[in-house]
């Protein structure tokens, strides 16, 4: 039966166990899943606008403006005009959310190596493939060309 197993639910098991992962973890920071993966976002790619965020994260743009807002408001991120394009934002850090960032890079790197821990390099190239593959063919059917 395990190998017959429809590949969507075995996708949404891991989406809904990293989720919890996340959401256990990062409660005690008083952030939200997307709060947190937004976080580490903009950390990472310093300067982005909430459009490139959104993209990186995977997620829709309502949710993720709703993620950097809560940030806004806390006063962990800023949004700076952007010299070459006065109608984008570009999202940093302030100083309150760099003095954040150890614990939450560190948790980060935990749960980002928990879910491909036990495979080998090529397993986990293969598997970005796949999943890219899968992420492309449902984008398909909700957006059909």
């Amino acid at each position: 039966m395990p190998d017959k197993e429809p590949v969507g639910l075995l996708i949404g098991a891991a989406r809904r166990r990293m989720k919890r992962a996340v959401t256990d973890r990062v409660k005690p920071h008083g952030l939200t899943a997307q709060q947190f993966w937004a976080l580490v976002n903009i950390d990472e790619a310093d300067g982005s606008s909430l459009g490139e965020v959104a993209d990186r994260l995977r997620m829709d743009a309502p949710t993720a403006s709703r993620a950097v807002t809560q940030l806004l408001r806390r006063k962990l991120v800023k949004a700076e005009g952007d010299r070459g394009d006065r109608r984008r934002l570009r999202l940093r850090l302030t100083p309150a959310g760099r003095a954040r960032m150890p614990p939450l890079r560190a948790l980060a790197a935990e749960l980002r190596g928990a879910a491909v821990h036990g495979l080998s390099g090529d397993e986990e190239a293969a598997l970005r493939g796949l999943l890219r593959k899968v992420i492309a063919n449902l984008d398909a059917l909700i957006r059909p060309s």
